[in-house]
């Protein structure tokens, strides 16, 4: 646990320095800001990478999504906390070379700005790190912290995933003075199309949480330990 999680302090930092380096090399004419920008994108998608492949091993080798469990859904957890704290110092820094270099404001002043704009990633970095992060740890499923977990996920999956879409309608028709029902009428065709190829596998998902947590409360820990 503690080698993998010193492995991720060293990689997630090391690849944006490395990154950075490069970039300010091979592109002098850059400023400061594209740098950073770049390279924190670099490093993003490279942790997708790692991730999607990680969720695709552990797919493909359990066959049982109850009882299986492969050491990759324990070990990349831990490779990933370096990678939110570090991808959250990653967003203030882009937002410091990019408000310097327009205004040459005050540290604490964009640092305030940063907490303001991105309120909502740090909320979900700092609930990865406390909550599921610790949680998914966890073997015994009829565990009281273990239900709360789930709840906490179903929670957030919906409001951050499926209400995420009728918020958006709902702000856009409050911006141009409409109402919620004429907004997909008024839009591209194309827009409500994308949404609905987006929305239907969060729906999907989404059920299938909810099938999870109905067998997790109604089957009794006897019967799931047999």
């Amino acid at each position: 646990m503690l080698l993998t999680l010193a492995w991720g302090s060293l990689f997630f930092p090391g690849l944006f320095a490395l990154c950075t380096w490069g970039l300010r090399r091979a592109r002098p004419e850059w400023t400061g800001y594209d740098c950073v920008m770049i390279s924190t994108r670099l490093v993003s998608s490279v942790q997708a990478v790692l991730a999607t492949g990680s969720g695709i091993v552990i797919v493909c080798y359990c066959r049982n999504v109850v009882t299986d469990r492969h050491w990759l859904a324990r070990d990349y957890v831990w490779f990933l906390i370096p990678y939110m704290v570090y991808d959250t110092y990653a967003m203030y820094l882009c937002e410091w070379y990019r408000t310097r270099e327009q205004n040459r404001r005050h540290s604490l002043t964009i640092f305030r700005n940063f907490l303001s704009k991105n309120r909502l990633m740090i909320t979900h970095h700092m609930a990865i790190l406390l909550v599921l992060v610790p949680t998914a740890q966890l073997k015994q499923q009829h565990t009281l912290l273990y239900k709360v977990n789930g709840i906490l996920t179903l929670t957030t999956f919906f409001f951050c995933r499926i209400l995420l879409f009728p918020f958006m309608y709902w702000s856009y028709g409050h911006q141009q003075k409409l109402s919620l029902l004429h907004v997909p009428f008024r839009i591209p065709f194309f827009c409500n199309v994308a949404n609905a190829f987006l929305i239907a596998p969060q729906l999907y998902w989404f059920s299938l949480l909810c099938k999870k947590a109905a067998q997790l409360f109604d089957t009794p820990p006897a019967a799931k330990d047999g």
